[in-house]
């Protein structure tokens, strides 16, 4: 059997859409005659931003797991009062300190720990991996960000050894929308800059998530030619949507994941308030204190869970009666395609969506007919949908059936993958 090494950071019992992603590729590639071995963090040494325990019993038997030590760069943050911040920095606990020490903590984020905190784990990682690939007579490693740090143990074992590599880039690195945040110094944006240009340059193969993604790397790499930069979209997994459930009484709209301030649902709240509609709300995943302010008077239909597994969220998604997709209102937000659009598809239910109508994520809404998306200050737009939604679940009329959404299916994108796999000689 052929045989690929997967280094990622998040994985179970991590949770998140980001671990969703390779789990599911280790699930399906020894289908295609892949011997699978991945090398991640031990768990008591890692900083999750989300723990789900139950996605443990999802790794497949016949893929190996190698765990590895890791130092701990977050203890600095200790110093503030806090705990570790995400990878990212929208969702950070740091974002809660006020004033010059906030701004303290920011600032150490962004020029201290370059490209991010979770490099402390990369120098006990590349001697793992070499140790693979010499034991296993590995060929192929793949490296999947973020972390974008993991990116540059992919950099340095395509120095030291003959091997083919491929960088999986599910966000953006420098262009990142919370990065001006970061409080970057001159010399930290030309070092970060820099290492995603050799990240982008040096690797075999480039896979992202979406058409602009893969534009705007082209951009930042000069020597990244457009044919070795292939769009493997995120997707869902149909084993995890055998479901039987039952609509709630109330028209209800549903969130699941992660919302912060940058996601710009002020014209849904007022699509509702001037139409007088009766609907509730249910936010399943962390709801930031901001956004939970900007609610209003709408905060007492709405429904908090918190952070929930993925099977129970899933089922708290599937009861709703249309599910409510929003991408952040930042710069360069075409391209954003997070996992959530794949599994709001396999729940069949309506998608109403609010961001950019002519980005990745408004492609596919039109391509399959599962929704539709709004630009950000169409509160007529929004409302009329709305009225049209609760009219059919009045009447109890079946959502129409969306298109196409088997190509998105995790054992397909798979086949996408093992192609790339095949051709990345």
């Amino acid at each position: 059997m052929k045989k690929v090494l997967i280094i990622t950071y998040y994985w179970p019992p991590s949770g998140g859409a980001g671990v969703q992603r390779w789990l599911k590729f280790a699930k399906y590639l020894p289908e295609f005659g892949y011997e699978v071995h991945v090398l991640t963090v031990r768990p008591d040494r890692a900083t999750y931003p989300q723990r789900d325990e139950s996605l443990q019993t999802q790794v497949p038997k016949n893929v190996t797991v190698h765990c590895t030590n890791a130092t701990n760069p977050f203890a600095i943050y200790s110093v503030f009062g806090k705990g570790a911040p995400s990878s990212g920095f929208a969702n950070d606990d740091v974002s809660g300190i006020k004033g010059l020490i906030k701004k303290l903590a920011r600032f150490v984020r962004g020029n201290v720990f370059i490209p991010d905190p979770r490099k402390g784990w990369n120098r006990f990682a590349i001697e793992k991996a070499n140790e693979l690939i010499d034991t296993l007579a590995i060929e192929t490693v793949i490296t999947t960000s973020p972390p974008h740090s993991t990116q540059l143990i992919g950099l340095e074992l395509k120095k030291r050894k003959n091997i083919r590599w491929i960088a999986d880039m599910r966000d953006p690195w420098t262009k990142i929308y919370y990065v001006s945040e970061l409080l970057q110094t001159k010399w930290a944006q030309k070092k970060n800059g820099s290492l995603e240009r050799q990240v982008l340059e040096n690797a075999d193969k480039i896979v992202t998530v979406s058409g602009n993604l893969a534009d705007e790397f082209c951009e930042l790499a000069p020597r990244l030619k457009r044919e070795n930069v292939k769009v493997i979209p995120n997707g869902f997994d149909e084993d995890d949507f055998h479901l039987n459930f039952s609509l709630e009484r109330q028209f209800t709209i549903g969130y699941m994941g992660t919302i912060t301030e940058q996601y710009d649902i002020s014209s849904l709240l007022k699509a509702i308030g001037s139409g007088n509609l009766d609907a509730g709300f249910r936010f399943i995943g962390d709801v930031q204190a901001g956004m939970r302010n900007r609610l209003g008077e709408v905060a007492s239909r709405c429904e908090f869970t918190g952070y929930l597994n993925h099977d129970k969220a899933i089922e708290k998604a599937a009861s709703c009666s249309i599910l409510l997709l929003v991408i952040p209102k930042v710069e360069a937000n075409k391209g954003i395609l997070t996992g959530k659009i794949f599994e709001y598809l396999a729940l069949k239910r309506p998608i109403l969506a609010i961001g950019p109508v002519d980005g990745d994520a408004a492609r596919i809404l039109n391509e399959t007919g599962a929704g539709k998306m709004f630009d950000y200050a169409d509160v007529h737009g929004i409302s009329k949908f709305l009225r049209e939604r609760v009219r059919q679940f009045q009447a109890g009329e079946q959502h129409s059936e969306a298109l196409g959404i088997h190509k998105y299916s995790r054992k397909g994108l798979t086949d996408q993958l093992v192609q790339i796999l095949e051709k990345s000689v």
